[in-house]
């Protein structure tokens, strides 16, 4: 990667896109890079769309990706990858959570989830990397480190030490989340390798 992007984190409240947007934000301030991010929260506590923008580079004005113009998309829930495809360009890249979480809509049976998401996402002229964040986040021990997982997998696609990402969780995570943090961290780094 250039030294310069854009980052668009996706999801839905509770799956912890906020922390995982300001692991990476600080992890890019460590390094040297001017770094901008934005958020916008909707209907978080109901489960609704949360989105966090991030652009880094020698200098940065704006945190805020027009269409069409995000070089990452963080997805942390497969529906979320789909609904952001605008802000995409031939060569994005995806790092896409593999779980599904319900819309109110479907959970009570007035719609369905599509089928083949992940197969709508690989016919574009994007890179898309699944990430079965939530069953790495179960096997280091704890299903709330699935956004450090993702974190993980996104660290490996920008020019940051892994050392910087390791000292930004031990400093903003709790101390006695840290650890399962830090493994989380590793294990989604393997996935993307």
């Amino acid at each position: 990667m250039e030294d310069t992007g854009n980052i668009l984190f996706s999801g839905v409240g509770g799956q912890g896109i906020l922390l995982a947007s300001e692991i990476t934000v600080y992890a890019l301030l460590s390094a040297g890079y001017d770094a901008k991010k934005s958020e916008v929260h909707g209907m978080a506590q109901r489960g609704g769309s949360v989105t966090a923008q991030l652009r880094y580079g020698k200098k940065v004005y704006s945190p805020l990706i027009e269409p069409g113009c995000a070089d990452i998309q963080m997805a942390f829930e497969m529906m979320e990858a789909v609904r952001y495809l605008p802000y995409l360009h031939a060569g994005s890249k995806v790092i896409v959570n593999t779980q599904k979480i319900l819309p109110p809509s479907v959970a009570t049976g007035q719609a369905e989830y599509p089928k083949d998401v992940l197969q709508h996402l690989t016919e574009r002229d994007i890179v898309v990397v699944p990430v079965d964040a939530f069953d790495i986040a179960k096997e280091v021990g704890e299903i709330k480190t699935a956004n450090v997982v993702m974190v993980g997998a996104l660290s490996v696609f920008l020019p940051i030490d892994p050392a910087i990402y390791e000292e930004v969780i031990r400093t903003r995570v709790p101390e006695r989340f840290r650890d399962v943090n830090l493994q989380a961290f590793a294990a989604g780094r393997k996935v993307s390798e």
